[in-house]
């Protein structure tokens, strides 16, 4: 089973190491191949930690055996995350300033060193320090990663909740015909006739004017200036004139191609509802919205009733469920192969949907040059969130199967990562609410104005 374990973590690095080639870096040249590795020993090792849930849960492996593997798999990840990420990043931030060239290596150790004490005096404002452990032991670090990965996971679940069902539901769809695609479409092309009309203009105006030799051949002197002034002012007014309508123009055309942009793409959708496929994902659009009223319901109940739950929602249910019916019933027997289901699926959804994320993110900010420091902070938040997810995850599994993670993370405060979840996931979800439907209520809008 080792051999096993190590194998899947060798496949791991691999995923990341393809996934690094083919999705973030295909169309750039790779000049650092430690970021490349920094970034595939990152996903293996996060991969891992959640193989080693699975183990807990079918019992794979002796305890000690388990034990040893989260202990290293946390001291290598801590190490990545705190001290191997964020110096490469300071070092790649300052090898792109040509100034600090010369000693960069010190800068970079300054740029750590700042980042280390922002990262310390984080413990400050929240119950997480413990005095009985040392100040580089895995409970002090792993307690600050935590507030950071839990408050980007609930975040990111915050908006995924909301958006989900935005996005699924032809409800929110706008009803866009093909009338009002060519309507939109015959005023852009009018607008760039016009366009190109007045830059027309404007290039006969400058022919004229270089043939008549006002352009190179100006006049000098006292009485030449008076005579250019009086002679060609009317000219120049309407130039530019001429080119500020031109510049107004162009604004309100690309204004009009994003808009039919736009309704080409809401056209597309209506027509995709209207298949099987577009049918299934409207009925799961339903679904998630009930599910994020009941998350929003029950985030705001924890938070209002200061409650973190005892037992695994699994276990939980199963329990009602059996009381409620009266019949005879393995709670525990089902209740690990349920529970085995649901921690797998989302692991794999929070694996999937992450990197979907981090692709999105990275082809909207990236450049030649700072696509090394992308990869690394795209590293680090990956880092950081999954490891925040075993913190949360270790809630949905039954008590027997949390007793060696919970001995490995240490005297964490377990409860305060569930209301800070709470906090920052209503927070993200009701905020989210509102931008949607402020950009939903604006659209008909803008297309009237338009």
């Amino acid at each position: 089973m080792l051999s096993a374990s190590s194998f899947l973590q060798v496949l791991f690095f691999g995923f990341g190491w393809l996934f690094f080639m083919r999705k973030l870096f295909k169309d750039y040249e790779v000049r650092q191949y430690v970021v490349q590795v920094i970034f595939s020993v990152t996903f293996a090792f996060s991969c891992t930690m959640f193989e080693l849930i699975i183990f807990e849960i079918l019992g794979v492996l002796n305890s000690s055996s388990r034990y040893f593997h989260w202990k290293l798999n946390l001291c290598v990840i801590l190490l990545i995350l705190v001290f191997m990420v964020p110096f490469y990043i300071g070092y790649f931030v300052v090898s792109n300033i040509r100034l600090l060239h010369r000693q960069k290596l010190l800068f970079a150790c300054v740029l750590w060193l700042t980042f280390m004490y922002f990262f310390w005096k984080l413990g400050d404002p929240f119950p997480i320090l413990s005095p009985k452990h040392g100040i580089l032991s895995i409970e002090q670090l792993i307690s600050r990663v935590g507030v950071i990965g839990v408050t980007l996971m609930a975040l990111l679940s915050g908006f995924g909740a909301v958006n989900c069902p935005y996005t699924y539901m032809s409800y929110f769809l706008r009803n866009v015909t093909d009338a009002d695609i060519l309507a939109l479409e015959r005023r852009l092309l009018q607008t760039m006739d016009m366009i190109v009309s007045k830059k027309k203009r404007i290039a006969v105006a400058h022919r004229t004017m270089f043939q008549r030799g006002e352009v190179h051949n100006k006049p000098t002197g006292f009485w030449g200036m008076i005579k250019s002034v009086t002679t060609s002012v009317a000219g120049s007014e309407n130039l530019s004139l001429i080119q500020q309508e031109v510049d107004a123009l162009e604004e309100l055309s690309r204004q009009l191609f994003l808009e039919t942009a736009d309704l080409h793409a809401t056209k597309e959708r209506i027509e995709y509802s209207k298949t099987f496929q577009g049918k299934y994902f409207n009925f799961l659009g339903y679904f998630f919205s009930i599910y994020c009223v009941w998350k929003i319901f029950m985030a705001t109940i924890n938070i209002v009733f200061d409650r973190v739950g005892k037992t695994d929602p699994v276990t939980r249910g199963i329990e009602i469920t059996v009381n409620y019916l009266g019949i005879q019933f393995d709670v525990k027997f089902w209740s690990q192969h349920i529970s085995f289901i649901l921690v797998g699926i989302i692991i794999v959804t929070s694996i999937r949907g992450l990197l979907i994320t981090l692709t999105k993110f990275f082809y909207a900010i990236s450049s030649s040059k700072s696509s090394n420091v992308i990869v690394l902070l795209l590293a680090q938040i990956m880092g950081m969130y999954f490891v925040s997810s075993v913190l949360l995850i270790r809630m949905s599994m039954p008590l027997e199967y949390r007793t060696i993670i919970t001995e490995v993370l240490g005297e964490l405060q377990f409860n305060f990562y569930h209301r800070w979840f709470d906090v920052i996931f209503l927070v993200s979800a009701l905020s989210s609410i509102l931008f949607l439907y402020l950009a939903h209520k604006q659209a008909p809008e803008k297309h009237m104005a338009l």
